[in-house]
């Protein structure tokens, strides 16, 4: 079986390629999880599902999307993503990246 390496990590800021979004990642799953519903309706694009997927975190919104890693790349602004779950996730944003909140057993 084909090992696949994520390319993003969680934490990372990023951009949508096709819908112009930044965000932020906060899990990463090897291959499409989702439903076949789901993909039907809402990956038209038809993005590889034995690919990486990734939740994110949108900036200037309250939402959180799965994108296919091919319909993501690096964010080069810097900028820190502002959504009202950041601190359910990270506990601070150094040098363009978010630290994961550490979380008791």
């Amino acid at each position: 079986m084909e090992t696949v390496t994520a390319k993003f990590a969680v934490g990372q800021v990023v951009h949508h390629r096709l819908f112009n979004y930044r965000g932020v990642i906060v899990d990463v799953d090897p291959v499409f999880r989702g439903s076949d519903e789901w993909y039907e309706k809402m990956a038209p694009s038809r993005p590889p599902k034995r690919r990486p997927w990734y939740k994110v975190l949108m900036h200037g919104t309250d939402n959180q999307t799965y994108v296919a890693e091919r319909n993501l790349e690096p964010d080069a602004s810097g900028d820190p993503v502002h959504h009202p779950d950041l601190d359910a996730y990270f506990s601070q944003f150094v040098d363009g990246v978010y630290i994961l909140r550490q979380r008791g057993n």
